[in-house]
């Protein structure tokens, strides 16, 4: 049985529609023919996600996201970490509600540990096709 968690770290923050979305994130990788056995969602302030990227990456820019995968197998396992205040500029930016643009990154985080990567531009073009097929999937 997958196993979705979601949770707030030092910020006040709750995911609304919980079960639904975890629900669809299980879709998103049966669509890529894979299985969530455990995956953990931390939502978190710039500065958190800020200092866990110089650790981990040695990266000093703001990122939405970091995702840790842990899959030993075909089942896939990892925490991912978003900021919150990265989500509602970003939105802002791209002119998406807050709710479409945290699906994205929600799913973003998801597909890394389905293999998909976005360093260059080509991967980063192909990521976005598949973030679009994913919030296609949400009804």
């Amino acid at each position: 049985m997958p196993q979705i968690l979601f949770h707030s770290e030092r910020i006040s923050f709750k995911l609304p529609n919980p079960t639904k979305t975890a629900k669809w994130l299980i879709a998103v990788a049966r669509l890529e023919r894979r299985s969530i056995a455990s995956i953990t969602y931390v939502f978190c302030s710039d500065s958190r996600l800020g200092k866990m990227n110089k650790q981990y990456l040695n990266h000093s820019a703001l990122t939405d996201i970091l995702s840790f995968d842990y899959s030993e197998s075909d089942e896939i396992q990892g925490e991912i970490y978003i900021s919150i205040p990265r989500v509602i500029e970003n939105s802002r930016k791209y002119n998406q509600s807050f709710e479409t643009e945290l699906r994205r990154v929600l799913a973003h985080g998801l597909l890394h540990f389905l293999g998909y990567k976005d360093k260059k531009p080509s991967q980063r073009a192909q990521m976005r096709i598949k973030e679009e097929a994913c919030l296609s999937l949400w009804k």
